[in-house]
């Protein structure tokens, strides 16, 4: 299962160098006391222009033909209450379940496959083969909504998918939510206690420094990384040695290749040399839900909240 795993961190390395997303306008019209059916349109928030990766993107009246190709765009969609305008959705969205699953490729979106579903909205979180132009050619409307790098990104991407599909005000309130239970949790938590971690993308190992959005997440919490001395970054995902991990001896675990790959602490402690890492003996291994932890969607305060037990664990 190696290789899905570091072309997930692949994929997410080439999005991080796309331009992020930005605030959303509509317009309306209530001059008429009778509206005709544009003015309708209008009133209800479209036409509505949103700023996305791929720049401004005009969607002229609401969709109900959505094709998302990004299982975060996927679950915010649904949370915000598109998912009745979700026509098709790619083959790594696995959440939620009854989303309209495909053989759809977001790693290789084809556009010929994409364009025979007919949709009326597409959202993308890579522009892969030149995509975007391709259905922007044939008079589809695409957000390019590339992998967030900071908590604030992904809220920004909620609001845009928001305006884009007529669901501002329950995409306004999820944002709302996630800011509240982060923040909250975050204010609450311990830090007079220094602590290391160490996250696990797969057993190769790969890991996550600070500087992506994964390890954004554990800074707040005052933690500190080891994959941040690791001698070659590689973009912020590095690929340690097992004496590394087991030199620098986390405080904390945390295990993001448990679907993929099996892992647990008991794997962990038949590696050279973990048997005796300081996370292992005192049971401070922690297992994260792969999907979750590699989306930048409404999930991510599961994530959140999985950090906030640990460091609370750890500090009692």
């Amino acid at each position: 299962m190696r290789p899905v795993r570091t072309a997930l961190a692949g994929a997410l390395l080439g999005a991080l160098t796309l331009a992020g997303c930005g605030q959303s306008s509509g317009t309306s019209d209530a001059a008429s006391a009778t509206p005709t059916p544009a003015a309708s349109s209008q009133a209800a928030g479209f036409p509505v222009t949103v700023q996305a990766g791929n720049g401004p993107v005009t969607i002229g009246k609401k969709p109900t033909q959505i094709v998302s190709l990004s299982p975060s765009a996927t679950e915010s969609l649904f949370a915000i209450g598109a998912g009745p305008q979700v026509l098709a959705v790619d083959d790594q969205s696995t959440y939620p379940a009854d989303a309209p699953k495909t053989d759809l490729s977001g790693f290789k979106p084809n556009a010929e496959a994409i364009i025979a579903k007919k949709p009326d909205l597409v959202v993308l979180a890579n522009d892969t083969g030149g995509v975007v132009a391709a259905l922007t050619k044939v008079g589809v409307p695409v957000l390019l909504e590339p992998a967030a790098t900071k908590l604030d990104e992904t809220y920004d991407e909620i609001a845009d998918l928001g305006a884009a599909t007529g669901n501002k005000a329950k995409a306004d309130e999820l944002v709302a939510g996630m800011k509240r239970q982060i923040d909250e949790l975050v204010a609450a938590a311990p830090k007079d206690k220094k602590l290391s971690f160490f996250h696990e993308l797969d057993n190769t190992p790969y890991s996550v420094t600070s500087s992506t959005f994964i390890g954004q997440i554990y800074a707040q919490f005052g933690l500190t990384n080891i994959a941040d001395e690791a001698p070659d970054a590689a973009g912020g995902y590095p690929k340690l040695s097992t004496e590394f991990v087991a030199k620098a001896d986390p405080d904390l675990i945390f295990l993001a290749d448990t679907k993929c790959c099996g892992q647990s602490r008991d794997t962990l402690a038949k590696r050279p040399g973990w048997a005796g890492l300081s996370a292992i003996k005192k049971e401070r291994v922690f297992t994260l839900d792969d999907d979750i932890a590699s989306r930048w969607g409404p999930r991510v305060v599961d994530f959140v909240k999985v950090v906030d037990e640990a460091v609370k664990r750890a500090a009692g």
